[in-house]
């Protein structure tokens, strides 16, 4: 073998340890003890109302939109390793800002670094998967690796959850957000070990008004996309609120910290379930818009049930199967949006349809946050009655369901 045949051999090993690099990346950095008991964290050790968690959460939307054009900018001009290595470092002081003092702007401020660390990995670690993925000829593997890329990341959440959830029984909710910086430490060496793919292409970012603008003129001109909008949006957003509410739920039953994080794993469990076997048990209803609207009906129904009919063990099973059916509607539905615009169209459409959900998703919180605030009861209800009124509005027909 010449001198340059082993330098080529080699270059291409450190590209394909890219990708197992990037299982392992991912899996750390969403290793967050602090999943299962985030509400308990904010409710018990920073003294703050539900109502000022949403707020929270809609400042980290409002980040992540403001900082998506900037960070991006970071990955592509001085690369994706620089991007996703400053996305390490930000992954460990983000939760030591939360725990440094109980109170609400601190916590706004840890929201808007934890913002930065996200759009700092979004886009950032796909591309240098893929890029790697295209250095040595493997870019058919593209699906297959993303796919088990964002396995590791539930994994991730799987392992983590339920041992924060011991963590908050022995010692507090404050501890295992604290803790969250050490599997952040591992997410960073394994950054810092990245091969730079060294051909990628610099893009220019557009202004937010012209994607805004391109955006939601092409939204205007196909009606297709305007309904699994609908769908996607307001039915996305109101399951996603179990997300929030399922630990205020479980404290309302007096249910030991220790418990939460095993149910935060059974309803990532649930989604993989769903997620794995789709295309039967879109059979098993009888057809993709049989299940997306009954499975609609039944997550307003199962809201409706948490709200009205006081028992903890049908309160859990109920958001077992919110989390498998309501949770995964993001990801089912993407797959349908991407059919319908074309490939140089495409990031311009996706980002609007990502501001409107992250908009959507910014002020049904803040609301809702302030009813349950008020009555837990109320609010369940209020969310039961919506996906089951936006299910029966939805204009969905099979056509628009392409796979």
């Amino acid at each position: 073998m010449t001198m340059k045949a082993k330098i080529n051999s080699s270059v291409e090993r450190e590209y394909r340890l890219n990708i197992k690099k990037a299982y392992w990346f991912r899996f750390f950095k969403s290793a967050h003890f602090f999943s299962a008991v985030l509400i308990p964290f904010y409710l018990l050790w920073g003294k703050i109302s539900f109502t000022e968690i949403m707020i929270l959460q809609a400042i980290f939307t409002f980040s992540m939109f403001l900082l998506e054009i900037p960070t991006g900018v970071v990955a592509d001009w001085f690369g994706r390793k620089t991007s996703l290595v400053l996305a390490g470092v930000t992954g460990i002081f983000a939760p030591l800002i939360y725990v440094a003092y109980p109170s609400f702007w601190v916590f706004a401020f840890a929201e808007f670094v934890w913002a930065i660390g996200a759009t700092l990995i979004s886009g950032a670690d796909s591309a240098l998967i893929y890029d790697s993925l295209k250095a040595t000829g493997d870019e058919k593997k593209s699906k297959k690796v993303m796919s088990r890329y964002d396995s590791f990341g539930l994994a991730g959440i799987f392992v983590a959850a339920p041992i924060g959830g011991l963590i908050a029984q022995l010692w507090g909710p404050m501890m295992p957000m604290m803790l969250t910086s050490v599997p952040m430490v591992g997410a960073l060496l394994i950054a810092l070990t990245f091969k730079e793919p060294k051909e990628y292409k610099k893009k220019k970012a557009e202004s937010y008004w012209k994607t805004l603008k391109g955006g939601v003129k092409y939204l205007r001109e196909h009606k297709e996309l305007r309904i699994l909008m609908f769908d996607y949006v307001l039915i996305g957003t109101l399951a996603f609120f179990m997300i929030w509410v399922y630990q205020v739920i479980l404290q309302s039953y007096n249910v030991p910290l220790g418990w939460f994080g095993f149910i935060h794993a059974g309803i990532i469990v649930g989604e993989i379930l769903v997620l794995n076997n789709i295309e039967r048990i879109e059979k098993l209803f009888g057809g993709k818009k049989n299940y997306l609207t009954y499975s609609a009906f039944i997550v307003g129904a199962l809201f409706l049930v948490l709200a009205f009919v006081p028992n903890v063990y049908l309160a859990v099973v109920s958001v077992f199967f919110v989390g498998a059916f309501g949770l995964t509607r993001k990801t089912i539905f993407s797959s349908y949006l991407n059919k319908f615009i074309e490939s140089h169209n495409r990031a311009t459409v996706l980002s609007v349809i990502a501001m409107f959900y992250s908009l959507s998703m910014a002020v049904i919180d803040v609301v809702l946050g302030a009813v349950v605030d008020w009555n837990l009861t109320v609010g369940l209800a209020v969310v039961g009655f919506a996906i089951i009124l936006f299910a029966f509005l939805s204009r969905l027909e099979e056509e628009h369901l392409i796979d």
